[in-house]
């Protein structure tokens, strides 16, 4: 009887058990969905992001990824560098039309008009960048050319063929938007403009980006047709890379791993020999001595300095003809670089980290020499440092005066912004005469850096 009872009371207790977690999961689930219907859609940032963007990038990811397909073309119009539009689904590009097709609903048919050239911001240049057309229609062309991965989508017009520009603007934007949209996947590059040089002089970095034949639309004729496109190229500011603002926290050092992969094969890198018994770190002087502008005036005299610094000497005076492997060659084999501030430093994406750039700064340009290429410096780990000119270096003495404001407070004048006609005179009118006495002690630690990197690196 008593084990009869045991037994009795031990189902009682089982089965009191059973129901109370199955209340309490009932319960819980019950909350989650709750939550789950009710919580509250994702909002749209207002106020101040506009003004907050030029000294800060949007955050990551763009607008544009963040909402929910609920139209088959969304466009992000709130960054200022940049607009960033997404076809999302099946669309037929017409080259003729510079148009995208993509089926919709008749009632709701949706057009888009977009400038895939990441410095909206600029009134100057933006007339000039062709618009490209994205409608939603009931309709579309029949498609020639199928492909099966999505279309990235840029304009390689505007100031395109400044070799600044090209990376400013386009190469390294477009490393960005590769690695904010397109993640380890295929894409087809498609250029609404681009000078006809563009696509051979940089095949070789283009093929690193993707396998697939590059489009340009002015050049092309048959209707292709992709299961997706993107059209726009994000940028995080000038020469910059947030890698905060990427997935795969991406740097400007992995932006200068794909240069190597792009010319490494074609340059066959040396390690540098001399044929002294003592070697002597290989110093590339960027000449602009033929540019309108910050050419340096007694350029033998310092290059004759820089030798008894303890340099090898190699002038670089590149143009649009400059085979990139070449370029890549020498830079990247050299231990130091020196040049007044100007496109030709973007070669400085070339030396290996490590390596020592000079900048000589003229007057006036501060902000941007530091912006440009002192920043870029840093994020690849350079041993960079700024040569400031004096007054009496600058051309602009002889033609302004000592007492002129553009000479003695540049800052004054660029107070309210870059204006184009002040802009124009620190870079086009201003050439250098560089103080050799001040110059020499610059160089001296240079040579100390470039002397340990190559005891070090070759």
């Amino acid at each position: 009887m008593k084990k009869t009872v045991s037994r009795a009371a031990l189902v009682g207790v089982a089965l009191c058990l059973f129901f109370i977690i199955f209340q309490i999961s009932v319960s819980s689930t019950s909350r989650f969905l709750k939550y789950a219907t009710n919580s509250p859609k994702p909002t749209q940032e207002k106020g101040t992001r506009k003004l907050k963007v030029i000294s800060q990038p949007n955050s990551h990811p763009p607008k544009s990824l963040r909402l929910p397909v609920e139209s088959p073309i969304i466009c992000d119009r709130t960054d200022i560098r940049y607009d960033l539009c997404s076809i999302n689904g099946p669309t037929v590009l017409d080259p003729s039309k510079s148009t995208f097709f993509t089926i919709g609903s008749a009632q709701h048919s949706i057009m888009e008009k977009v400038q895939p050239y990441p410095r909206k911001f600029e009134k100057f240049i933006m007339p000039r960048i062709k618009n490209l057309t994205l409608t939603s229609g009931p309709q579309r062309p029949p498609c020639k050319v199928p492909h099966n991965v999505p279309a990235l989508v840029f304009s390689a017009g505007g100031y395109t063929g400044n070799f600044f520009h090209d990376f400013n603007d386009g190469f390294i934007p477009l490393f960005i938007t590769v690695h904010t949209v397109f993640p380890d996947q295929d894409f087809v590059i498609v250029v609404s403009e681009a000078p006809n040089w563009w696509p051979s002089k940089y095949a070789d970095l283009l093929t690193v980006f993707t396998k697939h034949h590059i489009i340009v639309l002015k050049n092309d004729t048959p209707t292709h047709c992709f299961p997706s496109a993107k059209i726009g190229l994000v940028s995080h500011g000038f020469m910059t890379i947030n890698q905060t603002l990427l997935p795969n926290s991406k740097t400007l050092l992995d932006f200068r791993v794909l240069l190597d992969e792009a010319y490494t094969p074609q340059a066959q890198r040396k390690v540098l020999t001399s044929k002294h018994r003592n070697p002597r770190p290989k110093l590339v002087l960027a000449s602009r001595k033929e540019a309108k502008g910050r050419s340096i005036l007694n350029q033998e005299q310092v290059i004759r300095l820089i030798k008894k610094a303890g340099f090898d000497v190699v002038v670089f005076k590149p143009n649009n003809k400059t085979p990139l492997n070449e370029s890549y060659a020498l830079l990247n084999s050299s231990h130091a670089m020196v040049g007044v501030h100007g496109a030709a430093l973007t070669h400085s994406l070339f030396l290996r980290p490590g390596a020592v750039l000079v900048q000589v700064v003229p007057i006036g340009v501060e902000w941007a020499a530091y912006t440009f290429f002192g920043r870029v410096a840093k994020g690849l780990h350079l041993q960079y440092s700024e040569y400031k000119i004096g007054v009496e270096e600058s051309s602009l003495v002889d033609k302004y005066g000592n007492g002129s404001l553009l000479v003695k407070d540049p800052f004054a004048l660029q107070k309210t912004g870059w204006d184009p006609e002040i802009m124009d005179i620190y870079l086009k009118e201003q050439n250098v005469k560089l103080d050799l006495i001040r110059f020499k002690a610059c160089l001296k630690k240079a040579y100390v850096k470039a002397k340990r990197f190559m005891e070090a690196n070759g």
